[in-house]
């Protein structure tokens, strides 16, 4: 049958508040026409982001309660580690309360000022770490990326070519790791294929580097290689993770991603002496090495959801229904980037918006269309987001997992080809107020010209 189905029933709800046209009007002003600075009870369809926003199950609310709050030593912590130890294969877990803090722990330790680290497209906290650490972030996407409207399988692979480029010109000494992120977030949420990754793999043993995974959405990419990679569509979506996992020397993790959890992270290596050190300030920063800033109902959590997020029935549905949103908006002239990923579609702005020049950040204009539109929170991916590093002018309709029906997606369908159709008057913006880091955040903004 045609028809998807969410492969679960619905326990407990949340009410929704509807605005008028005119309340919005007022909101998006108050908040510098910044959609972060928002309250979500002004909120209608929040597709601002998949991170910690998902519906947990009644397996993960039923494990918080056996949350084991002991400073040291938690039993929650050895049960997490665990469930990760088996998924992942690392000799070293270690608990942060969010991806971000695995990722500034990392490259404190392993970043020096005047390094490079490549990736095949660096997301915003990932770009911000390494840049405070004083290294240089360098995006390395495959060619065929800057094309958004080619349905092409593996849109989010690194240039192998181009890495191998980097290494001779900057020098293996100046290069402390290379990472991959799965699935590529700022290419367009794309999946990167396993032969590219046991490729970088081979690059990085050959030259000496370690190799890490960004691996917020590994699940997802692991059913992607599945659909798409002939030689693993009999393969069960562990067993592609697992293989994906063993080809790293380590990773950073958001658990509140592809592990259902509101909060939480960890960074893993198979490297003694790095672990040492990044535990040495995870105590420093973040709390005792068996909780990391978490409470033991949070790791629970996520030893519940690294087993559920591996469902073939959930993953077969989670993509299924992003690419409904992506088809029948594509479908009817709204050009997104091709082929829908697995935790979000991106509209492509700037070939929406032809008339608003990139310097009027044509992914801001649409976002706060959207809300003005519809109550539809979505983020920018684009100049605001990443400055002159931006590659494309994107907006994200990031959907939460196990949130919202086909009913709540069907009037994201609707409000975007209402935008689309009335696109010609949409105007440009300009950032009136900004931070030194992480810009989008906080910045605000007001009308061009």
């Amino acid at each position: 049958m045609k028809t998807i189905i969410e492969p679960f029933r619905i326990k407990s709800v949340e009410p929704l508040r509807h605005t008028t046209r005119e309340e919005r009007e007022q909101l998006i002003k108050k908040a510098g026409y910044n959609l972060f600075l928002l309250e979500a009870k002004d909120v209608l369809i929040d597709l601002l982001t998949d991170s910690g926003t998902s519906a947990m199950s009644t397996e993960q609310w039923a494990a918080m309660m056996r949350g084991d709050e002991s400073y040291a030593g938690s039993a929650s912590f050895f049960r997490m580690q665990r469930v990760a130890q088996d998924l992942m294969g690392f000799r070293h877990v270690i608990p942060t309360h969010q991806g971000r803090a695995a990722e500034r722990i990392l490259f404190s330790v392993m970043c020096r000022p005047g390094q490079v680290v490549p990736n095949n497209t660096h997301f915003d906290t990932t770009r911000a770490n390494i840049e405070f650490a004083g290294a240089r972030a360098v995006d390395l996407p495959v060619a065929e990326a800057a094309d958004t409207q080619a349905r092409l399988p593996f849109k989010g692979n690194m240039d192998v070519a181009a890495l191998e480029k980097l290494i001779e010109t900057e020098g293996a000494h100046r290069i402390p790791l290379i990472m991959v992120t799965v699935t590529n977030n700022s290419g367009g949420g794309q999946p990167v294929s396993m032969r590219n990754l046991e490729a970088v793999r081979a690059v990085a043993t050959r030259h000496r580097i370690p190799f890490y995974l960004d691996a917020c959405r590994f699940a997802e990419n692991a059913w992607l290689i599945r659909e798409r990679e002939a030689e693993y569509h009999n393969w069960a979506p562990r067993e592609i993770a697992r293989k994906m996992f063993s080809l790293a020397d380590g990773c950073t993790f958001s658990a509140k991603k592809d592990a259902f959890a509101n909060i939480g992270g960890m960074l893993c290596t198979n490297d003694d002496r790095l672990a040492a050190q990044e535990t040495n300030l995870l105590i420093l920063t973040e709390g005792f090495p068996t909780y990391g800033g978490l409470a033991g109902r949070d790791l629970e959590a996520i030893a519940v959801g690294l087993e559920e997020i591996l469902d073939p029935d959930y993953l077969r549905y989670r993509i299924a229904s992003t690419a409904y949103l992506g088809r029948h908006i594509a479908d009817h002239g709204v050009p997104i980037v091709e082929p829908p990923g697995g935790h979000a579609i991106y509209i492509d702005a700037a070939r929406m918006l032809p008339h608003i020049p990139r310097a009027q950040f044509p992914g801001q204009a649409l976002a706060v269309e959207l809300y003005r539109h519809a109550g539809i929170r979505s983020v920018e991916i684009g100049s605001v987001m990443f400055g002159a590093a931006a590659r494309h002018e994107l907006l994200r309709l990031a959907i939460p997992r196990r949130v919202y029906t086909q009913s709540h997606i069907d009037y994201v369908v609707e409000a975007i080809l209402e935008v689309n159709a009335n696109r010609q008057n949409i105007r440009g913006m300009r950032i009136v107020e900004e931070p030194p880091f992480l810009r989008h955040f906080s910045a605000r903004f007001d009308w061009a010209g």
